[in-house]
């Protein structure tokens, strides 16, 4: 495995990331690994996940098909107020101090609900759409499964306080699920797992796909009483997943609006 990998001229360290094997046994041995790579990185491999080659093909091959219809067959199935169908390219501002945009193509889907449902058409909540490089960021859901075709550019740095910041390449492993830490997860555990910050940087046409995953909007996060004590307080406050991540886009908004009246 190299120890190096070039970027648009540029070289940065190889990070290798843990493995998890769902076929091993050993139940303790897998559970260890998981826990050392959520501490010391928030990020790693899954393998042997019951997703079989041909159906991963099968789904690339057909995100490819969608990507490539001509743009106004794409925005007839622009996202909704619940976010679901597709974002074009500079739709969405990621970071908000240099108004930079993500300028990723995205189609977004969810758990269907019900049309009788109380949160259906609410935020995040369906109906989803159905068809007939982005900057720096931590997750803030629980954790990220992510799927990728082979192509270099996911880049995660592990000290994300750190000034400079280091970023070190991951390698794609084919077949291989990379699971990352989000800050629910990190506000459970009170900081002893690691949200990963990560960006993908862009030098080939490159595809993957992720399954972000959230407790229901009524579950408190709060510190587990196992990852607290008087010489270890909790760091984050209390708060409900669904106020969690609307504060999280009303900041965001704010965010724009302010920088936008600076400008």
């Amino acid at each position: 495995m190299a120890d190096h990998s070039t970027v648009n001229g540029s070289e940065i360290p190889v990070y290798n990331l843990k493995c998890i094997d769902l076929a091993n046994p050993d139940i303790h041995q897998s559970a260890a690994v998981l826990k050392q790579a959520c501490m010391e990185s928030g990020i790693f491999y899954v393998i042997n996940h019951g997703l079989s080659e041909e159906l991963m093909n099968e789904f690339f091959g057909q995100m490819k098909k969608f990507f490539a219809l001509p743009m106004d067959e794409k925005k007839k199935l622009f996202w909704n107020q619940s976010l679901r169908g597709y974002r074009p390219p500079a739709q969405a501002v990621i970071d908000n101090k240099t108004q930079q945009k993500d300028f990723g193509e995205a189609y977004h889907i969810g758990v269907d609900v019900a049309k009788d449902d109380p949160n259906c058409g609410k935020f995040f909540y369906g109906p989803n759409i159905w068809p007939p490089a982005a900057p720096p960021h931590c997750d803030l859901n629980f954790i990220t499964l992510l799927a990728t075709d082979e192509i270099w550019g996911l880049q995660i740095c592990r000290e994300k306080n750190a000034q400079p910041q280091l970023w070190e390449a991951i390698p794609p492993v084919k077949g291989a699920f990379i699971v990352n830490v989000g800050d629910m997860l990190e506000m459970l555990s009170n900081g002893a797992f690691r949200s990963i910050l990560h960006r993908v940087v862009f030098g080939k046409e490159r595809y993957s796909t992720g399954l972000f995953l959230c407790p229901s909007h009524d579950y408190v996060i709060e510190c587990l009483p196992t990852c607290k004590s008087e010489d270890n307080p909790p760091k984050y406050p209390t708060i409900k997943t669904g106020d969690y991540i609307l504060s999280r886009f009303r900041q965001l908004a704010a965010d724009t609006v302010k920088d936008n009246k600076a400008v």
